[in-house]
Order: C-alpha cells, then structure tokens, then sequence
C-alpha cells in the first residue's frame, strides 16, 4: 500500500472516529443553556404563550444560543443521558422559535410551507434550516430520529413544542441536565392536567391528540390509561371511554 493511501486510510479513521452522531461533529462538553434560559424566562409566560415580538427584537441573543447549539453536537460515548436529553430538547425548542421569527408574522406554524417553498409531500418539520455540527438537519430529525428513536422517555412529547396552541405549553426556563427528572415530571404533569388540552374525569377522558399520534410511546409498559393515572389528579378507570380533542395549530401568541 503506498504512502499517500496510508495516510489518506488514517485520515477517514480519525474523522470516522470524531463522529458519534449523524448530525456531525460531536463536542466533548456540553454547551451551556443559560442564554435560552435567559430568553424564554424574558419571552414565555407562565401559561406558555410566547412573546414572539420580543424574541426578534432579541433575535441576537438568539442566534448567539442557535450557534452554541449548532457548533457543539453531542457526543454520546461521553455526555450523560440527561445532558443529551436537555440539548435536543432545547435544540428542538429553540430552531422552533427561530422558524417563526424568522417568518413573523404568521397564523400558523403550518402556513410556513408555501412561503418557503417546501414541497407538498412534506411538510414544515422536514424544511432543514440549521445544522448540527456542519449537517444540515429538521427538527423532524430531531423528534423522530433522536428524540424518540434513541430515548426510552415518553415525556419529551411535553417538553417539546410546535408553536402551535394545542402543543404543551413552552417552558419558561431551558431543560438543565441536573434537574430534568424533576422537569420532565413538571411538565407531564401539568399538561395531562390543563383542562384546556385535556378533560379527564374517572369515566370518561377527552385527550389531546398527540395521545393518539403517539400512542406507542405511551403504551411500552402498559396501557394509556395506566400512563395517564401516573400523572392524573383524577384517577381514570381502566375501562373509561377514551376519545381525542381537536388540534388547534394557530400560532401561540
């Protein structure tokens, strides 16, 4: 083998190597999340509606965290689950926030797709308009291939959020490692409970939809009922009648 074939073998290795993730480079320390920390508690209200208005005029700082996010990848033989967890969550979040600022405004998130010319056949989630670590990625990427592919936690569909009214509430503070048991229960709890998104009595229970979208997420070790009981204040009779609201997708401002 010559020279030049060995060192160009060396080369491929060494980038292979520095790749723990399909969406490229991986960084060995976890970006810090206090700038989306710091806008959300200055842009979200408690009830979730976002100040969209107020995340242009900060559009700035904004785009300071989206670099951080897309300069600094995981690397999965090294950050903890948490870590990996409270990155794509606040990855997902704020590339959310960024669609919609960067297309104010708009009555839904779901109207993007003719402006930005994205075919019929998809739709908005898998318009690619970040990277991640130099790979261009959707946040259908994130959801479905990471998210959900490689994490056994339900939950994220509470932590997650499409912009949309019917969506579970932004959080407004940034999903931090060292808290996110804690913040997964917050949030699953508050969601299953909010009357506006849920109706849930002993015999009868009126759900969202992403409930039935997602059904096999919920039901890995046991029913949907037994899912909701775990965060229920209401406790669901296993035989109630189970039927799904109305999505709402007008944007949640």
């Amino acid at each position: 083998m010559s020279f030049q074939k060995i060192v160009a073998l060396a080369f491929s290795f060494l980038v292979f190597s520095c790749q723990s993730s399909s969406l490229g480079m991986a960084g060995t320390t976890p970006p810090s999340h206090q700038i989306w920390d710091q806008l959300v508690k200055a842009h979200v209200k408690p009830s979730g509606m976002v100040d969209y208005k107020g995340f242009i005029k900060d559009k700035a700082k904004l785009e300071q965290y989206l670099k951080l996010i897309s300069e600094n990848a995981p690397d999965r033989k090294i950050w903890s689950k948490n870590q990996q967890l409270a990155y794509w969550i606040n990855a997902y979040n704020a590339f959310t926030v960024k669609l919609i600022v960067d297309n104010y405004p708009t009555q839904s998130i779901r109207d993007l797709g003719p402006k930005l010319k994205i075919p019929l056949i998809r739709d908005v989630w898998h318009y690619k308009f970040f990277k991640i670590g130099g790979v261009e990625s959707s946040l259908d990427e994130i959801e479905h291939s990471i998210l959900r592919k490689e994490f056994d936690e339900p939950r994220i569909h509470f932590a997650i959020n499409c912009a949309s009214v019917s969506c579970p509430p932004l959080l407004n503070e940034a999903f931090m490692a060292e808290k996110l048991e804690s913040q997964l229960q917050k949030v699953a709890v508050a969601f299953i409970n909010d009357p506006t998104r849920n109706k849930i009595n002993p015999e009868k229970v009126q759900i969202s939809s992403i409930f039935s979208w997602f059904q096999g997420d919920f039901t890995k070790k046991g029913s949907l009922i037994d899912f909701l009981n775990q965060y229920s204040k209401v406790k669901i009779k296993s035989n109630a009648k189970v039927s799904h609201l109305d999505y709402n997708w007008n944007l949640n401002e």
